[in-house]
């Protein structure tokens, strides 16, 4: 089948100069005489035209030039249409490109495009949003917040905000339901993982895969606040096992568990992202998988 490409750049994503990529996008295009077409994500983040599009032209792939959180709206709107997704990441974290282990130089991304596999990628739903990577309630949602108000993205950016939002940190009270039991707990932050990290490989779910169909739960639990960045940099290293329903025992630091459905009571209103973007929290988060969501261009 003749592949008809069109490529999505988000024009705020990210440091990256658009302009010289978009060059390299369409040369390298044109040398494997693939139609193809250039856009801007809109705006209002209304897909629609997209998808009357790639119904009328016979697309065959839509890639994002962009971070998760553009990837994120991309997928969602596109759900249920066959059509393969690719990224060429230019996002701040670029968390979902990574756990797929594209690579991040714009080039090598592109071979991946053009020669990789799509493989069916699971995403998730917490309450009526759709995530297809990682969500947190807590800190890393407050840094969320936060680095959404910075002028400047990029890396060292989020690292400052991360470090000033450290000192107001503080645990809250959740409750988790799971199928087989329910517990309480304060933490600093819980992460609902489908991909293995928040993004720059800086792995907060070293065990999750992008298609077994589960979610990673990690829930950093109260601890001396100093003791913090050690316990979180000993769980990303890989030192703790995803944890069996009858062993989530108060002496350790951080739970690590996987399962496909779980809610969240959400005692003390803790902040909510979704995908590195922030959103509403709630008092309740129902949080399901949803498998074989859709078709990732990987290596």
């Amino acid at each position: 089948m003749q592949r008809k490409i069109i490529y999505l750049f988000n024009p705020i994503s990210g440091t990256k100069e658009k302009s010289s990529i978009k060059s390299l996008v369409a040369r390298k295009t044109r040398e494997q005489h693939f139609d193809f077409e250039i856009l801007s994500t809109p705006k209002h983040g209304n897909y629609d035209f997209l998808k009357k599009k790639i119904y009328k032209e016979s697309v065959t792939d839509v890639i994002v030039c962009g971070g998760d959180g553009t990837v994120s709206s991309v997928v969602s709107a596109l759900m249920g249409i066959k059509v393969n997704l690719g990224i060429i990441p230019m996002g701040s974290g670029n968390g979902l490109a990574f756990a797929a282990k594209i690579p991040k130089q714009p080039s090598r991304a592109l071979e991946v495009i053009f020669k990789g596999k799509a493989l069916l990628t699971d995403a998730f739903l917490i309450n009526d949003q759709f995530s297809c990577m990682l969500c947190g309630i807590g800190f890393d949602a407050l840094v969320a917040h936060e680095f959404a108000k910075e002028k400047r993205r990029g890396l060292q950016t989020y690292i400052k905000v991360s470090a000033i939002n450290f000192f107001k940190a503080k645990p809250y009270l959740f409750e988790i339901k799971l199928k087989n039991r329910s517990f309480q707990t304060e933490a600093f932050f819980i992460s609902i993982a489908n991909s293995n990290q928040f993004g720059n490989n800086f792995k907060i779910a070293p065990q999750a895969s992008l298609g077994d169909g589960l979610l990673d739960i990690v829930i950093v639990k109260k601890m001396n606040k100093f003791m913090l960045p050690f316990s979180v940099i000993s769980h990303v290293t890989g030192i703790n096992a995803v944890q069996q329903a009858n062993d989530y025992t108060n002496n350790k630091n951080i739970i690590y568990l996987q399962t496909d459905a779980l809610t969240i009571t959400n005692i003390q209103h803790a902040p909510l992202h979704v995908d590195g973007d922030p959103r509403e929290t709630n008092e309740e988060f129902k949080i399901n998988i949803i498998k074989n969501c859709f078709r990732l261009l990987q290596p």
